[in-house]
């Protein structure tokens, strides 16, 4: 492990993290949520806040596929969406749903300032963003595909999103 550079958890809570808080509203797989961690984990987001009857930690089906990341990952439950994007817009975050929508933005041509504050909201598996949600962010966010399936799984959607994200401020991380 030491040869991998990995750091501690008390290494990692005191790393600086990206301005980045990921929203999952009503998930119903706790191993997506415990997937969402991970990734979390590994591009050093600032917070997870999970809200509706997503599952939470501390939860054997997260903790599988979190791997630890449910430890080391800050987090908050919210009730519902509503009372989650509030608390963001009083901080001032931009919002995005990560949907497939009527006039949402192509993701790879998103240009967001390595300063800027982003929130991104991921939903339901079947269902996805709920609408009441999507009205109150400043967009959507596309993931562009090109096959006969026009979905992601939830926890690889983040991923391609957070990199997407990450990419451009990793020089601004310190190792």
């Amino acid at each position: 492990m030491e040869e991998l550079g990995r750091k501690t958890v008390e290494e990692f809570r005191q790393t600086a993290k990206n301005s980045i808080i990921i929203v999952l509203e009503n998930i119903r797989s706790a191993y997506n949520v415990g997937s969402v961690f991970r990734t979390a984990d590994a591009f050093l987001v600032e917070s997870i806040f999970i809200c509706g009857y997503s599952a939470k930690p501390p939860h054997k089906e997260i903790k599988k596929t979190a791997l630890g990341a449910e430890e080391t990952v800050s987090w908050k439950h919210f009730k519902n969406a509503t009372e989650a994007l509030d608390e963001l817009k009083r901080n001032k975050y931009k919002i995005f749903a990560v949907e497939q929508a009527e006039n949402s933005y192509k993701l790879q041509e998103m240009d967001f300032n390595q300063d800027e504050k982003i929130a991104m909201v991921f939903g339901n598996e079947v269902t996805g963003v709920e609408q009441s949600t999507i009205n109150s962010c400043d967009g959507c966010i596309e993931i562009p595909q090109w096959g006969m399936k026009h979905s992601l799984n939830i926890a690889t959607a983040a991923g391609v999103v957070l990199w997407e994200l990450v990419r451009n401020r990793v020089g601004s991380i310190k190792k």
